[in-house]
């Protein structure tokens, strides 16, 4: 009897083996940059001429402000500080600058549920919003107000990281991430971005069939979103997204992908091909996996003057694909619907040096976080020598 007890367990414990060797090949093996430490420290191997990153000619890199742990959402406020999220340590720390570099910093707000989204009202720029997982709260910086709990949130899932920012009509929008890999969700709340007034009140939804968009941002009146496919379908299945998100649209999650593609290893229904036919297309579709977060529009002085108006966007790299993808900034150009790569580098053989997060133009410079390396970048243009 324990003979054949010990059979049994030795041909289970194979399986097992066998079973998650499978898996671990077929969809994990490329996760080492995503969760290893960094190879070298980039705080000493960086120099002005961007090394070990690579420019686009005239471009040189520098670090703003190092040592901050899981730094995210970056944001300006009226006197020119920088305010930086640290959803690991649940706080928001504020960077005095000058000339380029920190001089001072300081945690302003501490003991937050993972703190990520931040945001000013342009006409209160004292007033700081604060989306935390669970809820979104209100600082009065500078008076002894005390903080003000705006609305609560879903918590729990997968996606916990909370974007917030003011649209152009004045009302503060927020995105919500799904709370699993693909699934049909039992809250209306997830996988969408929902709108309210800046006292928390008129909280309704915006848009919906959105997987996990932890960024927006807005130009010419329009809400642009990076969106994150869905994992296990393979290297290079679904794309990840760029949408151009509407009031009132469903934008396919979780029956479909990219441009319409149902989705049929999901749900191989009449009814969820009959969603997809309605649903919001993608504005641009991004490799799979290379998990696209921060973008910005390109101002009038940074890079070439046709560069404006097109779209710069972070890519955080993958983590469930063989080969590593992602692990850099790239252009979109708007008019000509093409990406091409415009900082690299921070992906070696080693691992990941790096991995950027948010992007914010401040003046004539790109601030860019990093949440892996604990750094804050600044990225400006000198001269372009490869043109005459």
């Amino acid at each position: 009897m324990k003979k054949k007890i010990v059979i049994v367990t030795v041909v289970v414990t194979l399986i097992l083996a066998g079973v998650g060797g499978y898996y671990y090949w077929r969809y994990f093996r490329g996760v080492g940059p995503s969760i290893k430490l960094p190879p070298q420290d980039i705080t000493k191997v960086i120099n002005t001429t961007g090394m070990p990153l690579t420019l686009p000619a005239g471009f040189r890199i520098d670090i703003v402000a190092k040592g901050l742990d899981g730094a995210r959402v970056l944001r300006f406020d009226a006197g020119g500080q920088l305010w930086v999220s640290q959803p690991k340590l649940g706080q928001v720390t504020r960077l005095t600058l000058q000339d380029g570099r920190e001089s001072a910093r300081q945690a302003v707000i501490q003991g937050l549920s993972k703190p990520h989204g931040l945001a000013f009202h342009r006409d209160r720029p004292h007033d700081l919003y604060v989306a935390a997982e669970n809820a979104i709260w209100k600082y009065e910086i500078g008076s002894n107000v005390p903080p003000r709990k705006l609305i609560d949130l879903p918590v729990g899932g997968n996606h916990t990281s909370r974007t917030i920012g003011f649209g152009p009509d004045h009302r503060l929008y927020v995105a919500i991430g799904s709370t699993c890999n693909v699934c049909l969700e039992s809250d209306p709340h997830r996988a969408a971005i929902w709108t309210m007034e800046r006292d928390g009140s008129d909280f309704r939804l915006f848009a919906s069939g959105l997987r996990n968009t932890v960024f927006f941002t807005w130009h010419e009146g329009q809400l642009w979103g990076t969106d994150m496919g869905r994992d296990f379908l393979g290297d290079d299945l679904p794309p990840d997204e760029i949408n151009i998100i509407e009031a009132g649209k469903f934008y396919g999650w979780p029956f479909c992908y990219g441009q319409n593609v149902h989705d049929r290893r999901f749900d191989g229904s009449a009814a969820a091909a009959a969603r997809c036919v309605s649903a919001g297309p993608s504005r641009v579709d991004i490799p799979a996996h290379s998990a696209p977060l921060g973008l910005a529009f390109v101002p009038p002085g940074f890079g070439h003057t046709d560069w404006v108006g097109d779209l710069l966007i972070a890519y955080h790299g993958s983590w469930n694909r063989t080969a590593p993808t992602g692990y850099k900034l790239v252009r979109y150009d708007v008019d000509q619907q093409q990406i091409a790569d415009f900082a690299t580098g921070w992906l070696t053989p080693d691992g990941a040096l790096g991995r950027p997060v948010d992007l914010v133009f401040h003046g004539p410079a790109l601030y860019v976080s990093d949440d892996k390396a604990g750094v804050i970048y600044r990225l400006t243009f000198q001269v372009d020598n490869s043109r005459p």
